[in-house]
């Protein structure tokens, strides 16, 4: 289980955002780890730039969280993400305009994210989260056995 470092950032009195750093595209970036959200999504501008190849389809869904339940969302696959030594499996992401998650941080003096880590990899990979230690632990899921018990 490999244990991978978190940054803590303060958000001026209105609380605190871990974040991990992920490699993509060959490149890191900075994502916010967010047990809250559902679904792990990217910011559609930062991912463009970061890879002219990666297909975005539109999604028929509407996004909820982020202050609307009216944001137009797309959707991405995503293959070859690495968080620290620990190699993800491709998945697919929602991929939205986080812009103004980027404003904001811009504005409190933190970096740019790519976007969350949501609670569909954190539970897929058994995700232990310690926050004193400032660290996280991921681990791969057990294949499925195609044995049947026998009674």
């Amino acid at each position: 289980m490999p244990t991978i470092p978190l940054q803590i950032i303060d958000l001026h009195d209105d609380g605190f955002h871990p974040l991990i750093e992920v490699i993509l595209f060959g490149k890191a970036f900075i994502m916010v780890l967010d047990t809250g959200a559902s679904k792990t999504a990217f910011d559609q501008t930062m991912l463009a730039e970061a890879s002219q190849t990666t297909s975005i389809l539109a999604s028929d869904r509407l996004s909820t969280g982020l202050g609307t339940n009216t944001m137009e969302s797309f959707t991405a696959t995503i293959k070859g993400m690495r968080i620290g030594s620990f190699k993800v499996a491709a998945f697919e992401v929602a991929v939205l305009d986080l812009s103004t998650i980027n404003i904001a941080y811009s504005q409190m003096g933190h970096p740019q994210v790519l976007g969350v880590l949501g609670g569909d990899i954190l539970m897929k990979y058994k995700a232990v989260i310690d926050y004193g230690k400032q660290v996280i632990k991921l681990k791969k899921p057990r294949g499925k056995s195609n044995s049947k018990r026998i009674s």
